[in-house]
């Protein structure tokens, strides 16, 4: 069985200020996960599982997922704020969803086996999927995962800071993820922002986690399992905002000795638009691809 794409569609990008899930970004109307599942594809990858809100369905067929179900088998999941187990229901004036630990969760009937989980607003590069589909054909443990690391320096904006998942590794295995926030670049690396406002350097080559999981299928009653002690610990403390992470999980299970995470390193330049201004740089990277023949013009053929 070939693994399954379950894209991440639900959240709400505050800070680009629009739906970056169904924005185009090159000259013939693509959206940024239209290149990740060209490159799973050519990297044997089977079906994809998109998650959306219900509220978005509409206009996400129209703009782009009418094009994606002309070239490959297509499935949607749905993330709502009243996706909940029993005795729990969502606090009165909460809008954001619950994160992308309950993301994956939604889609939980929907992937029938080994599965990569990613960010839809994240142009990963085909190296990615590539050794993510190399650790599925040699890795037979149920309790294996593993996740893709990008070098620090290759995952940052120059329009300000970001958030990014600092690695542990141990004999190529995860052992942690702490994760930075007003991450700014700088020479030889990076530099993050700590409580008392002083800066802490990250060189260069660090290992950094862009939320790309590659799950054998026992992680999801991991995941379903946990979900009620999160919320347990969390809903009256942060009602509103309180959010069940992917990281927390496998991290979860590691401490505990149930699952270990082999890391998969990748030199691959990440791209996004966490900032608006981020968006000439995709493009014209994009455009320069295209250019060069990595992606072709026309997604309307299964590569």
């Amino acid at each position: 069985m070939r693994p399954t794409l379950v894209i991440m569609a639900a959240g709400m990008g505050s800070r680009f200020g629009g739906s970056k899930q169904i924005t185009a970004v090159d000259a013939y109307g693509h959206a940024i996960m239209e290149f990740s599942i060209y490159d799973a594809l050519r990297a044997g990858f089977g079906k994809v599982v998109i998650i959306i809100k219900h509220s978005f369905e509409e206009e996400f067929r129209r703009a782009i997922g009418d094009r994606i179900a002309s070239y490959c088998e297509v499935e949607y999941a749905y993330q709502e704020i009243d996706k909940l187990p029993g005795g729990f229901k969502a606090p009165e004036g909460r809008a954001k969803p619950w994160g992308t630990a309950h993301a994956v969760l939604c889609a939980k009937d929907l992937i029938p086996g080994d599965f990569c989980a990613i960010n839809a607003d994240d142009l990963y590069g085909a190296g990615a999927f590539t050794e993510a589909a190399k650790f599925f054909e040699s890795s037979h443990d149920p309790a294996e995962h593993a996740m893709v690391a990008y070098n620090i320096e290759n995952t940052l904006s120059e329009n300000g800071s970001v958030s990014r998942g600092v690695c542990s590794i141990r004999g190529g295995l995860l052992t942690g993820i702490i994760e930075r926030t007003k991450i700014y670049p700088m020479d030889g690396g990076a530099k993050f922002m700590l409580d008392d406002e002083k800066y802490e350097f990250l060189p260069k080559g660090t290992p950094v986690s862009m939320n790309f999981w590659c799950f054998k299928h026992s992680m999801l009653d991991e995941i379903e399992k946990r979900f009620a002690d999160f919320l347990s610990e969390n809903i009256e403390k942060d009602p509103l905002k309180c959010e069940y992470y992917l990281p927390l999980v496998p991290n979860l299970c590691i401490a505990e000795g149930k699952a270990k995470v082999r890391v998969l390193p990748c030199d691959e330049k990440w791209y996004g638009i966490t900032y608006k201004e981020d968006m000439d740089e995709l493009t014209s990277a994009i455009a320069q691809m295209e250019s060069a023949g990595r992606y072709p013009a026309d997604f309307g053929e299964r590569p």
